[in-house]
């Protein structure tokens, strides 16, 4: 297999297009921040953003312009309140929405990902979705002859998943709450994959179960360290809490928003430089200890 790996840089230049669809995966934990902010810093326009909780790179995002409409599902900032940049361009009908249930995201995936028409689900009948999402259909079950509301594929243009690591080759490994990662990489026709650190392929070879993203799904391979800051890697850093309280005081005021951005990614030239800017006591504030699982023996035989 041939070496996957570029510059965060180059992968978003290359595979991210104005007018694409793009997924920036990870549900609390390892959401590719820092692809995101490069997304913005190369001024890609006209988006489809989809994703299951927005988050605050979708707000940030959002307020950069470059999002023609956002799918997702739940909008907010997490244990904190709302995303006020995606409020504000809903009701200033600069971006338009499509909205489902975690599950219906989900659903929408499983569809892409195995060639399907549909996904059937009983989750969403009898929501208000159904009448403000005329994407959302029913059926009548061929077996039983019920109605079952169903929901389209998604096959996003360009899927974006941070994870701890991987192989030169794009093998990744994921640990800890995983999310839709791998339902993104494989419904996506481009995969774009940030991770911690790359590795040798021996280390991603003596732990197989862990490899959540097989390589041949995967287009580019980039090493960023803290990418996924202020969410978090599991092993690498914490959850930065205080990062999002800070922004839901400066998204009240989208001059205050806009200055951050002109701060903290456009003025930055890349995740290095963003980090350092972080400082070296919050970086070491967000380290955690070290808690090693169990070592498993997969045995060899000659």
């Amino acid at each position: 297999m041939s070496d996957k790996v570029v510059s965060l840089q180059q992968a978003i230049e290359k595979y991210v297009r104005d007018g694409d669809s793009v997924y920036l995966a990870g549900f609390t934990h390892l959401i590719p921040f820092a692809a995101g902010h490069e997304i913005i810093r190369q001024n890609k326009k006209n988006l489809t953003l989809c994703r299951a909780t927005p988050d605050l790179i979708y707000d940030q995002m959002i307020l950069a312009g470059c999002a023609r409409k956002l799918i997702f599902s739940w909008a907010g900032n997490p244990g904190v309140g709302l995303l006020r940049c995606f409020r504000h361009a809903v009701e200033a009908k600069e971006v338009e929405i499509e909205e489902y249930t975690h599950f219906g995201m989900a659903s929408r995936l499983l569809a892409g990902a195995q060639g399907l028409s549909f996904y059937p689900l009983k989750s969403i009948k009898g929501t208000d979705l159904v009448k403000y999402n005329d994407k959302i259909k029913t059926v009548t079950c061929p077996y039983t002859g019920e109605e079952i509301t169903v929901v389209p594929p998604l096959t996003p243009d360009v899927g974006i998943i941070h994870g701890q690591r991987a192989d030169k080759n794009g093998n990744v490994h994921l640990w800890g709450i995983v999310g839709e990662q791998q339902e993104v990489a494989f419904a996506s026709k481009k995969v774009i994959v940030t991770v911690e650190e790359i590795v040798p392929e021996s280390v991603i070879r003596c732990d197989p179960g862990r490899t959540v993203i097989p390589g041949f799904l995967v287009d580019a391979v980039v090493e960023v360290p803290w990418g996924a800051h202020p969410s978090y890697a599991q092993g690498y850093y914490d959850r930065d809490n205080k990062f999002y309280v800070e922004w839901d005081e400066i998204s009240k005021d989208l001059k205050r928003a806009r200055a951050w951005l002109e701060e903290w990614v456009y003025g930055v030239e890349n995740r290095q430089q963003y980090c350092s800017k972080l400082g070296a006591s919050r970086i070491l504030s967000l380290t955690p200890r070290n808690s090693f699982s169990y070592p498993v023996n997969y045995g060899v035989y000659l």
